[in-house]
């Protein structure tokens, strides 16, 4: 977990920073000690993962929580030691806090079953039933935050897979990037009163940026 605010953590082996790293980067199995690196191996690790997994699942895959883990696991298998596997310890991010660590796995299999049973396959026709649907799914899997690392980065992995379901490209994120996050931060909180509206207009957003560099 780097450090800068970001995250704050508790207990227990996943909260451990790579010693020399001061306290900026998480333990991993590379002995990477730089952010900048780290987030360099992440980016590579995603790149070289996105293609098996645009490979593996076609416009008729039904997602499920294991899918998830599955593909958690081999986008940071060689990073760290508990990629896949859900969080052990609580976290925040601006003094907002995510799911407890201990109802992670309840609340993974409520999202199998509630949310990705019923919006994947993601075949819908319309921008905005395939935005609804994107929204949904994203707000739920970045709220619960099942891992330790990378929740926001699969939550947009699973967006992509399911946009290609409904026929669209590869999803441009860029309008949820730098100044832009604050908005999209919000949108995610207001997920917790199932209000997904915010969240849908910023697929909207999204789709056309996409539609249109394509």
């Amino acid at each position: 977990m780097k450090s800068g605010g970001r995250y704050d953590v508790s207990g227990l082996v996943e909260a451990q920073f790579e010693p020399g790293s001061r306290g900026r980067v998480s333990r991993n199995l590379r002995g990477i000690k730089s952010s900048r690196k780290m987030d360099e191996a992440e980016t590579l690790a995603l790149r070289e993962a996105m293609d098996e997994f645009v490979s593996a699942f076609d416009e008729s895959h039904r997602f499920t929580s294991e899918d998830i883990c599955g593909m958690h696991r081999r986008w940071l298998h060689g990073i760290y030691a508990w990629a896949g596997a859900y969080r052990h310890v609580n976290v925040s991010k601006d003094g907002f806090p995510f799911a407890a660590a201990g109802r992670v796995p309840a609340l993974m299999e409520d999202y199998s079953r509630d949310v990705l049973a019923k919006l994947t396959p993601c075949r819908r026709a319309r921008k905005e039933d395939v935005a609804a649907a994107l929204a949904q799914s994203h707000a739920e899997l970045v709220l619960i935050h099942p891992f330790r690392e990378g929740n926001g980065r699969i939550a947009r992995v699973l967006a992509t897979l399911m946009a290609l379901q409904a026929h669209l490209p590869p999803l441009d994120f860029s309008d949820i990037t730098g100044g832009r996050r604050a908005r999209y931060f919000a949108a995610v909180q207001a997920g917790m009163d199932r209000n997904y509206q915010p969240m849908q207009e910023l697929f909207v957003r999204i789709i056309d940026r996409t539609v249109a560099a394509a």
